[in-house]
């Protein structure tokens, strides 16, 4: 398994929660929401394309 992409997801959960504190601080309720959907959906388009890998890499190994 490669370890960067569990880095990777890390430093997006890092940046998220950094920014979502400071625009909470700020008053800035709904566009702290924002961000934290928008890296939501930044680390599950991450792992989709890995998944889709797998799945190829899978059905490439039982191909007859």
């Amino acid at each position: 398994m490669e370890v960067d992409l569990i880095f990777k997801i890390a430093a997006i959960g890092i940046l998220v929660a950094v920014l979502n504190q400071l625009l909470v601080r700020s008053g800035r309720e709904e566009q702290a929401m924002m961000t934290t959907l928008a890296g939501l959906v930044v680390v599950l388009m991450i792992l989709v394309q890995r998944i889709s890998d797998l799945f190829d890499l899978i059905k490439s190994l039982f191909q007859f």
